[in-house]
């Protein structure tokens, strides 16, 4: 059907325009700037690929654009590739084909970036291109001549530069355009038994309304291709029509007699062939010698991606931001701890007291407020990351980091995965799609919780704070080691299943390292909201109700005699210092020893509440099996309320520590867990939090899977309960060993460790 003459196109009011293009394009920047930024992010029907629709401004007549995966081909080797050519054929549930495709193409590897161009014009559908990075393309000495290309591929080609808006009315119009565009056909064809066959799947396609005629031998092309193997490459072989699985085998069997024995090596080799023809006809030198001098980029990479200076360098801005994330963090923590006992006070002051003001103040103030308060220190976490891949330099980190995943069997795509799941481990796992080997995916995807994820740094800052003193460089120290250790175990896990139940051959490891950009403040800004907002909606809604369970286990039932004990304590003591008991409720001063003697009696109250409670009753039942590991049974309550979430941990012990704490008593958790003592045993007496135990504490929640969402979202990727309950399984028996080991060779080391 490569023959069939171009036709107009009828309709002169656009609906919908798909947005194509490689990773690292210029795409998303393009479309966040032809949309301003009003679009809506979902999933398509069906799959956990991400979607994302806007509306074109300045249009006349309502426009949607459709931001479609980044990807090379549409050739589906992922889910990412067969979502870009589903949706571009009309396959996707629930939606048409596109009107119009704008492909958007990287003026300085041209030659590469239209192989997608091709195959989305090979569709036959209308096409604009945008020849985006114009300024990239001249800083490598390139010049592109649009009007030239454009002739060369029968579509409209725009230049622009996305980052500046240069281009962007120009783009805009051509997609608005209501003369009729025409629709270009294969430029390019193969031998005549091989289009007999592509012509007669063809007809096959468009007599079972597979996709329309315009898109018809593209289709027929593409089905071929991916499917040439004797056994398919995609699941979805099985959803063909029968009759259509019968026409690829029986063309297989005809193209094969006829001598050509590996179809898809010979597509490549002739688009590629035809696209450098256009290529040559529309880019040149900006002047003699131009095309050959070294790029910014490419002189920085000698440097970044040494394997010694690049592992340097990473470590160090690994470094500096752990150490950002403590320095820069602290003002704002110390006021929103303010904030928080101000509120407290102001609760306690305006309600009477009783169930329903302890409530309000140590059970959603308090609980709430002791997550709250490290959301500036997520805010840089996401901050630093959204610096790393707006500058470019993310992927640098995945090839350097390409070695030492080859060593334990993971392909080099599954860092970029890993990484993000120092973030949260719920788009780290959901990114592992662009993975093509179904193992080395999942492989990843066992593996990616144990990367620290942000909602474990409030864990390890509460425990930090605790345990490590005021020292800004033992602290950074300390955390950094944290995820050290997390990537260390995520390593050897990978190891382990690439070597055991998920064994296979390895992967070719092919990363695109794009130039190197000045960051945008205004896309940093915006990620770092868009990512950090999430920590602040969790806060507020599921540890919000959580904090209210939490805080009735710990308040109920009363205990019978441990406050009216503690009210009789209390006024004698004032007797003894000569204080009259209804002065003192009125405001009257307290001399320093006797508050502190009042103090006393209220937590001790406060213990003999919590031992009786329905939390400190289940806190009990498990402190023998968490002993060894150096935790009471307070901190076991942690542990078994953050199986939901692992942030959870701190605002429960926000709770437990202040439940029955007293009326006027705000001190900071940190503080309060640092006055913590073992009330029985061997160590009665003794601190709770030392050294030893805080790095227990916090080995255990490197390893262990604390997270009701990333186990669902595996269920999800993996259509199976067997991975989730594996991982689940492995990480907590994993959390366990770990923890034990720190803690009791921590112990025996003694002095600063005990």
């Amino acid at each position: 059907m490569s023959d069939v003459a171009p036709t107009a196109i009828g309709r002169s009011t656009l609906l919908r325009v798909a947005v194509a293009g490689n990773p690292n394009s210029g795409k998303t920047t393009l479309f966040n700037a032809l949309t301003g930024l009003r679009h809506h992010v979902g999933n398509y029907p069906g799959v956990t690929v991400e979607k994302r629709e806007g509306r074109l401004t300045g249009a006349g007549a309502p426009v949607t654009l459709l931001d479609l995966p980044g990807t090379y081909s549409l050739s589906a080797r992922s889910p990412d590739e067969r979502v870009a050519r589903d949706a571009l054929l009309g396959r996707m549930a629930g939606a048409e084909a596109p009107d119009l495709t704008l492909v958007v193409v990287d003026a300085a590897n041209l030659e590469r970036n239209l192989y997608l161009g091709a195959q989305v014009l090979e569709l036959g559908r209308p096409v604009v291109i945008a020849c985006n990075m114009l300024d990239m393309a001249e800083a490598a000495g390139l010049r592109v001549d649009c009007a030239a290309l454009s002739a060369a591929l029968g579509v409209p080609v725009v230049g622009t530069v996305g980052t500046r808006r240069i281009g962007l009315e120009a783009l805009r119009a051509s997609l608005l355009r209501p003369s009729p565009r025409t629709r270009p056909v294969r430029g390019w064809r193969l031998p005549d038994a091989i289009e007999t066959a592509v012509g007669e799947l063809a007809r096959t396609l468009m007599e079972l309304r597979f996709c329309d005629a315009a898109s018809a031998d593209g289709a027929a092309l593409l089905l071929m291709v991916d499917h040439w193997d004797a056994a398919p490459l995609l699941p979805e072989a099985e959803d063909l029509p029968s009759r259509v699985r019968d026409e690829i085998a029986a063309a297989r069997r005809q193209i094969i007699a006829a001598g050509t024995h590996d179809l898809p090596s010979l597509v490549v080799e002739q688009r590629y062939a035809w696209i450098g023809r256009v290529v040559q006809r529309a880019v040149g030198p900006t002047s003699p010698g131009a095309a050959g001098r070294e790029r910014i980029s490419d002189r920085i990479d000698r440097v970044l991606t040494h394997r010694v200076f690049g592992a340097l360098a990473f470590a160090a801005v690994m470094f500096l931001m752990f150490v950002a994330i403590f320095s820069g963090a602290e003002p704002l923590m110390g006021m929103i701890e303010a904030g928080q006992g101000f509120v407290q006070d102001a609760f306690r002051t305006a309600l009477p007291p009783g169930p329903l003001c302890d409530l309000l103040a140590d059970g959603v103030i308090g609980g709430v407020g002791a997550v709250v308060v490290f959301f500036p220190q997520i805010c840089i976490l996401f901050l630093f990351i959204a610096l790393l891949e707006d500058s470019g330099y993310m992927a640098r980190a995945a090839f350097l980091m390409d070695r030492l995943m080859q060593g334990v069997g993971l392909h080099g795509k599954s860092f970029i995965p890993l990484l993000s799941s120092y973030a949260c481990a719920v788009p780290g796992i959901m990114a592992t799609r662009t993975i093509e080997n179904p193992r080395d995916r999942l492989a990843t995807i066992m593996v990616a919780p144990l990367m620290s994820c942000s909602a474990r740094l409030p864990v390890y800052i509460t425990i930090i704070g605790a345990v490590f003193g005021a020292s800004l460089w033992l602290k950074a120290g300390v955390i950094f080691a944290m995820y050290v250790v997390g990537t260390v175990a995520a390593l050897l896990m990978a190891a382990v299943f690439k070597r055991t139940v998920l064994r296979g051959p390895r992967a070719t490891f092919l990363l695109e390292l794009p130039p190197y950009h000045l960051p945008r403040p205004g896309a940093i800004l915006r990620a770092m909201w868009d990512r950090s907002r999430l920590f602040l909606t969790r806060a507020g809604t599921i540890i919000a109700a959580l904090c209210v369970v939490m805080w009735a286990l710990a308040y109920f039932p009363r205990h019978p005699t441990a406050w009216s004990e503690a009210d009789r304590r209390a006024k004698a003591r004032l007797s003894t210092a000569g204080l009259d008991p209804a002065a003192v409720a009125r405001g009257a001063e307290v001399p320093d020893e006797v508050r502190a003697d009042l103090k006393r009696i209220r937590d001790e109250a406060a213990g003999e509440q919590l031992r009786h409670s329905w939390i400190g009753r289940l806190g009990h039942v498990v402190e023998p099996a968490l002993r060894p590991l150096g935790f009471d049974w307070k901190i076991g309550v942690g542990i078994l309320s953050s199986f939901a979430a692992r942030e959870v941990f701190v605002s429960t012990m926000g709770v437990v520590y202040n439940v029955g704490s007293g009326d006027d008593d705000t001190t900071p958790l940190r503080e309060r867990m640092r006055a913590a003592r073992w009330e029985s045993g061997p160590r009665a007496g003794g601190p709770i939090y030392t050294t030893a135990a805080g790095l227990s504490l916090m080995v255990f929640y490197v390893l262990c899977c604390q997270c009701v969402s990333t186990l669902a979202v595996v269920r999800r990727e993996t259509n199976s309960w067997r991975w989730p309950a594996i991982m689940f399984t492995y990480m907590t028996v994993l959390a366990y060993v770990g923890s034990l080991a720190v803690y009791q060779v921590g112990t025996r080391l003694g002095g600063g460790l005990s």
